[in-house]
């Protein structure tokens, strides 16, 4: 359903200063890292089942590239990374001894050692007694409530292991952390990793000079998250197609009962301005024309089809109906490009994939150009099996939506 008015799109002028900030710094290969001691920012916040066993290994997959960098270098690699939220304390289940166990599995041809520590005498002598192709994962940087201060010794610590620092953490890469902003003060020679200049590049090419007509997919629960990019795809995304919990506080700006629904009451007038601002500029914003409802997510049941004009006062939804889905088909089909951040529905339960699983199909099989945004997107196309079959899935939902609303990444400016 269409709710914005349906003209060109003037296309607004966009400041990409902060986007493109990361060429201004160094690529690990412009750096000489050849025998020296290399202290790598990774993200390894892996998902991990009720057994300790981790579910998905894509992060600590896609930073391969650059360890067998450093490996061919002949460096001594330190690799530090959070996991989980422990809140500045020991939690023995989110010990990084797992990732340790599967980054021997990935690399079996070399020695990995883990400390039991991030700073202090005993990890500082692990980390000088290294030799060459050798690597020591540090312990879960979060177990120190100086880390997510950007505290200055904890930083200072940090570095003393280093004589070069790469960071490769782009997921983390919105935050400004001690181990991925504050230690690059004390760190002399510094620069980013593949995996980083990988996300950034596509994602900076994607918004510089888009392919058109580029419509933005933009789902998932996290609203106050959402509403900055959608402000900054007004004028960038000739259409935005509204999906999963965002779809029922724009139902509530355009005067509609949501039930039971997720919805922010603060973010009503939000959505109102923004709505105004698509209609001036041309960028065409889709919601849904129906949906899939429950009266409870617990029990699901029932599960049936409403139009998103008769939401009752007990019905919660739950995912994008069938309409819908055809009504997106046809927008994606006319498409160059897509942005796709946040599920269309609560793809984790059967009853409510259809939607996000159809239209991640459908662009596979019209091979159009996408871009999934990290997170829970990203976590839906591997559960479909589309992973492989994508343009580009990123590893941080977070990040990418810093990029998107065109904000300064704290990690690449401390470089």
């Amino acid at each position: 359903m269409l709710i914005t008015a349906q003209k060109p799109l003037e296309v607004q002028p966009r400041d990409m200063t902060n986007i493109l900030k990361f060429k201004e710094k160094k690529e690990i290969t412009d750096i000489n890292v050849r025998n020296k001691r290399v202290l790598v920012r990774v993200d390894f916040n892996v998902p991990m089942d009720e057994d300790g066993n981790i579910t998905d290994d894509r992060r600590i997959r896609y930073t391969l590239p650059t360890i067998y960098y450093l490996l061919n270098e002949n460096c001594k690699i330190i690799m530090m990374s959070h996991w989980g939220r422990p809140k500045g304390k020991i939690v023995p289940s989110l010990k990084m001894d797992a990732i340790a166990r599967r980054l021997r599995e990935l690399l079996p041809l070399y020695r990995i050692y883990k400390a039991d520590s991030c700073i202090g005498k005993e990890v500082k002598e692990l980390s000088n007694k290294l030799n060459q192709q050798q690597i020591l994962l540090l312990e879960n940087t979060r177990f120190y409530p100086e880390e997510v201060k950007n505290d200055d010794e904890f930083a200072r610590n940090l570095a003393l292991h280093a004589d070069v620092f790469i960071n490769d953490a782009f997921a983390t890469a919105h935050r400004e952390h001690a181990s991925n902003c504050g230690v690059a003060k004390y760190v002399e020679e510094k620069g980013y990793g593949f995996l980083m200049a990988k996300e950034l590049k596509f994602l900076s090419s994607t918004i510089a000079e888009p392919q058109r007509p580029l419509t933005a997919i933009i789902g998932g629960v996290k609203i106050e998250d959402k509403l900055p990019a959608i402000k900054n795809l007004i004028g960038l995304a000739d259409n935005i197609l509204i999906g999963g919990g965002l779809t029922y506080t724009v139902l509530l700006a355009l005067g509609y009962d949501v039930g039971k629904s997720v919805r922010d009451l603060n973010k009503v007038e939000i959505v109102k301005q923004y709505l105004e601002e698509a209609k001036k500029v041309g960028t065409s914003i889709y919601i849904p024309s129906d949906v899939i409802v429950t009266e409870d997510l617990r029990r699901i049941v029932p599960v049936e089809t409403v139009p998103t004009t008769n939401i009752q006062k007990n019905q919660i939804g739950a995912d994008i109906g069938p309409q819908t889905i055809q009504d997106y088909k046809e927008v994606l089909m006319n498409s160059k490009e897509v942005l796709w951040t946040g599920p269309l529905g609560i793809f984790e339960t059967k009853e409510f994939e259809k939607g996000t699983r159809e239209l991640a199909q459908f662009l596979v099989e019209q091979n159009i150009t996408t871009f999934v945004g990290g997170g829970d997107s990203a976590a839906a196309f591997e559960k479909f099996d589309f992973e492989k079959d994508i343009s580009f899935v990123s590893t941080g939902g977070g990040a990418s939506l810093a990029v998107m609303k065109g904000e300064l990444l704290p990690a690449i400016d401390f470089l």
